[in-house]
């Protein structure tokens, strides 16, 4: 049903059935490795990249497929789950519940404002104005296309 490949510091491509997605897991990010799959497996469901009805992959198989913990990998279908965004069938696993994409939207943002200001206070702290971030801000954006 579903195939993985690459390892779990760079990014993992989950196959399934009519779909790949890939999920990067950064392990010496900000955010824990459970929170890393939340965000981007809501961004999947935002995106379209996961349709509603569609099956996720079982616990066990995702979290042999990032090399990390079935616990991890529970932990964070679990918060999905409690969010609303999947749903657990007994004996057949996790899928993509119907979803408001503004909720899931402004949910993004939330989470992206916060890692903002993280970012901010790190260029305070290592004395860049504001027109030099900005600037660095433009660059990078520019170069992502």
């Amino acid at each position: 049903m579903l195939d993985g490949q690459q390892s779990m510091r760079g990014v993992t491509e989950v196959e399934m059935k009519q779909r790949t997605i890939n999920i990067q897991i950064d392990a010496q990010g900000t955010f824990a490795i459970y929170e890393q799959i939340v965000n981007q497996l809501k961004s999947a469901i935002v995106t379209g990249a996961l349709s509603p009805g569609e099956a996720l992959p079982s616990i066990r198989f995702l979290a042999s497929q990032l090399e990390v913990s079935v616990i991890t990998t529970k932990r964070a279908y679990g918060i999905l789950e409690e969010e609303g965004l999947i749903r657990s069938v007994a004996g057949k696993g996790f899928y993509v519940c119907e979803y408001n994409t503004d909720y899931l939207k402004e949910k993004q943002i939330m989470v992206l404002e916060k890692r903002f200001l993280e970012l901010i206070s790190d260029c305070k702290k290592v004395g860049l104005s504001k027109e030099n971030v900005m600037e660095l801000v433009e660059t990078l954006y520019m170069e992502q296309g």
